[in-house]
């Protein structure tokens, strides 16, 4: 029998395999409500002004052969219309990231592109099971919307994804590869070129409810497509696999990395990277390939989710950015519902 992973308990559940990485639970989560209201935050207004949103560009039904085309929804929400193909990562378009309708977390700036108005889809790359990452009615809609969509996730996440209604799943294990089609969907329609995913280690945790804590597994995306190969971070904390997540699995076109959602750091960062920490990834990444990809900025300025102003992730990325001398135009924050193309 083989050795159990490090990043699986005896109990069938997962961790974190790196050391001081066990995250913050009730009784954190107690003192974090503590502090605010100590300090009169607890139900204040968030601070900060959110980004203001811009008109896609979408191209239907799907994108060129060659061309590589990225659209911020917002959060973690991205359409990617890359070779042919269209995929969605974490795609949320509820009001709010929680279980309820009138209570949790909610939108600040509309979805960048209309549910409605998607193209049909061809892949979508989970990467855990949290509501502002994977939401009921998103999932049920886009279900509907394209039945023929090959869903991508870690272990645990696929009977979650099934019960909403998604009908074709590739759930893997870190490191785990799979093909995901020589045509749209898997085989499900016309072909434009075969696609693979990697599901690559990040330091989160995942459930959806208090029983549930991490009895499903979390991850980060490597989505190789005929001429381009996009890493999809996921949510995550600092960890030292970054390059070598690029060593085995680049070189990348595009990365598209978590910046907000961050302060209180006693709090947030075995599971969240601040801005600082996400150039510094980057820069792990970089060292590993021959070019330099693009940093995309996501998981920001959708949600209030955390401490810090909604405007400062930006304004930290780019300082960092700017210290280390890459160049100003490979860093990409976007606002919601903007395209910009990355070209081959």
């Amino acid at each position: 029998m083989p050795p159990r992973p490090s990043h699986h308990t005896p109990q069938e559940r997962f961790q974190n395999p790196w050391p001081g990485s066990r995250e913050h639970r009730a009784t954190g989560l107690w003192q974090w409500a503590w502090d605010r209201a100590r300090q009169g935050r607890l139900f204040a207004a968030p601070r900060g002004t959110p980004p203001a949103s811009a008109t896609a560009a979408i191209t239907y039904p799907r994108s060129a052969p060659d061309s590589c085309r990225i659209t911020w929804i917002g959060h973690s929400s991205f359409l990617l219309q890359i070779d042919g193909l269209n995929i969605l990562t974490d795609p949320v378009f509820g009001e709010r990231a929680s279980p309820l309708s009138f209570m949790g977390p909610k939108r600040l700036v509309p979805p960048g592109i209309a549910l409605d108005a998607l193209p049909p889809i061809d892949i979508v790359l989970q990467s855990h099971d949290h509501y502002d990452h994977l939401c009921d009615a998103t999932v049920r809609a886009i279900a509907i919307h394209s039945p023929d969509a090959t869903w991508c996730c870690p272990l645990g996440v696929g009977r979650q994804l099934r019960a909403r209604g998604v009908l074709h799943l590739v759930e893997l294990d870190w490191h785990q590869s799979a093909p995901t089609g020589s045509s749209h969907g898997g085989s499900h329609g016309s072909s434009h070129g075969g696609s693979q995913v990697c599901c690559v280690p990040a330091r989160h945790f995942a459930g959806r409810t208090m029983t549930g804590r991490n009895a499903t597994l979390w991850c980060g995306w490597v989505l190789e497509t005929a001429h381009h190969r996009i890493y999809f971070v996921g949510d995550t904390g600092d960890h030292p696999d970054f390059g070598e997540i690029a060593k085995h699995h680049g070189p990348f076109d595009a990365v598209l990395m978590p910046i907000g959602a961050y302060d209180p750091r006693w709090f947030m960062a075995p599971i969240h990277v601040n801005p600082e920490e996400a150039v510094a990834a980057h820069t792990a990444i970089a060292a590993q390939q021959a070019f330099l990809p693009v940093m995309v900025g996501m998981h920001w300025g959708t949600f209030v989710l955390t401490d810090e102003p909604v405007d400062e992730p930006p304004t930290r990325t780019r300082a960092a950015w700017q210290a280390t001398g890459f160049p100003e135009q490979n860093l990409w924050i976007m606002q919601p519902g903007e395209t910009r193309d990355l070209g081959r």
